[in-house]
């Protein structure tokens, strides 16, 4: 465990040091979570949205059935096109 010093600025805003934010994958605009321990002590977590952790979830199955992006955009053409051929044509 390392120890990083950090100022808070003007609006409440700091920086987390660039080590940092490399070592985890962390950018502008990522949420956290920040739980008050009650004791002077904070913990900051990154919370990963749900758009991100579904489409996570989206490309592990699809890479589990070996389907491409190709393969699935090929298919919801194809799904379309069956569609509007039974419901409109």
């Amino acid at each position: 465990m390392t120890t990083n010093i950090i100022q808070i600025r003007k609006k409440g805003s700091f920086t987390l040091p660039m080590k940092l934010r490399s070592k985890y994958g962390l950018g502008e605009g990522d949420v956290f979570t920040l739980i008050d321990l009650g004791d002077g002590s904070f913990l900051l977590t990154p919370r990963i949205s749900e758009v991100n952790r579904l489409a996570n979830r989206v490309t592990e199955v699809l890479d589990d059935e070996g389907v491409s992006l190709n393969d699935l955009l090929n298919n919801l053409d194809e799904e379309r096109e069956q569609y509007y051929r039974e419901h409109y044509a």
